[in-house]
């Protein structure tokens, strides 16, 4: 073979060489593309090879499980995920009739399930509950006793503690005042103090509270603390964020007047917090934290001075993460309600939304979760 015919060769090797890696790189840059649209699109797991190096955008719905043998539909029952138990625990509420005094587990293997304790609270709506992790018990204090269809009617101001069997009551020598929460997440256990964290509330004759309070499980004492600044009196919803370590509390209602602002509590003073985007003024809404997104969420609430008096309920899914909220769009939601129950619960790895208060004069029993697909 000659020299010249060699060269010639050599040329068109490299040259097929060159569009090959040409090819190579277009199809590379191409399915890297696809995978970053997947994984955006939440349809790729976040932790899968693929998504390495990829913003992901986790994809969030709502999702109603097929259950039977629900509670009774109602509104500002209390419930928080027990721990020790594996189960999220459910206790009162109320419809314009009827005041409950009822006990419920649910987890994901058996879903709702009736307790039948052989000590209890008296019947409440809108007390709160609150898992105290040190004593592996759920902590209950305050509620109305009675159904909002009675008029006048009084504030609890005892203390109870639930060991996944039965109730117990607790005297601690000194008590928060007696008040009750429309929507029930009043209280809320702080993992940095290692103590429940109250705010808030109203009493019978509807004065409505601005004061602080801890419960020490260990000692089982109240103690009122004394923060430097505080949100304004108000009913008002907290959640724990684990990864910022501090109380979060949302809007609220005083008076007629619903509130849209963030406040954080760090174990020593509440701080207002000024986000560049916030939820529409609401009261009587769902928080509560989410370990795997890591975030706050926020649904629903109230926006309108009172329950019963034709005003709007909202049915709209936000999240917080410790320093802006943001707005989460779904295929499907619960319908708009106030007065819910809302938890995470650890059996299912889902937000957990049970029940509320729908239209002026009907509440439902229906179950939803919030999660990660």
């Amino acid at each position: 073979m000659t020299a010249g015919k060699m060269r010639n060769m050599r040329s068109r090797i490299h040259l097929k060489t060159a569009l090959l890696a040409i090819l190579a790189a277009t199809f590379i840059s191409h399915a890297a593309a696809q995978i970053a649209g997947l994984c955006n699109a939440g349809q790729t797991p976040a932790t899968s090879a693929g998504c390495t190096g990829v913003l992901v955008t986790p994809k969030l719905e709502w999702i109603k499980p097929s259950l039977i043998g629900l509670p009774p539909a109602r509104c500002s029952p209390s419930m928080v995920y027990d721990h020790a138990m594996g189960a999220t625990l459910l206790y009162g509420g109320n419809t314009y009739n009827t005041l409950f005094g009822d006990t419920w587990a649910f987890s994901k293997a058996t879903g709702w399930t009736q307790l039948t304790p052989a000590v209890s609270p008296p019947p409440l709506q809108g007390a709160s509950l609150a898992y105290d992790e040190p004593t592996e018990t759920v902590v209950l204090f305050g509620g109305a006793l009675n159904h909002i269809g009675q008029s006048g009617g009084t504030n609890s101001d005892e203390t109870w503690t639930w060991d996944g069997v039965t109730w117990t009551q607790q005297f601690p020598p000194v008590s928060p005042p007696a008040r009750s929460w429309n929507a029930t997440n009043g209280m809320v256990f702080d993992s940095q103090l290692g103590k429940v964290v109250l705010f808030g509330g109203y009493t019978e004759q509807f004065v409505i509270m601005d004061d602080t309070w801890e419960w020490d499980g260990k000692s089982k004492t109240w103690t009122q603390q004394f923060p430097a600044h505080s949100p304004s009196s108000r009913t008002a919803t907290l959640a724990y964020d684990k990864t910022a370590k501090q109380v979060v509390l949302f809007g609220g209602w005083t008076n007629g007047i619903d509130y849209s602002d963030t406040w954080t509590y760090n174990g020593v003073d509440w701080v207002e917090q000024h986000p560049a985007t916030s939820p529409q003024a609401r009261a009587d809404n769902g928080l509560a934290f989410d370990p795997i997104l890591k975030k706050v969420v926020l649904f629903g609430g109230l926006a309108g001075p009172c329950e019963d008096c034709g005003e709007g309920r909202l049915n709209d899914t936000w999240l917080w993460d410790g320093n802006n909220w943001s707005q989460v769009q779904t295929l499907l939601s619960p319908q708009p309600s106030s007065g819910v129950s809302f938890t995470y619960d650890g059996t299912t790895k889902a937000m957990l939304l049970f029940g509320g208060w729908v239209t002026d004069f009907s509440f439902t029993s229906s179950t939803w979760l919030f999660k990660v697909l």
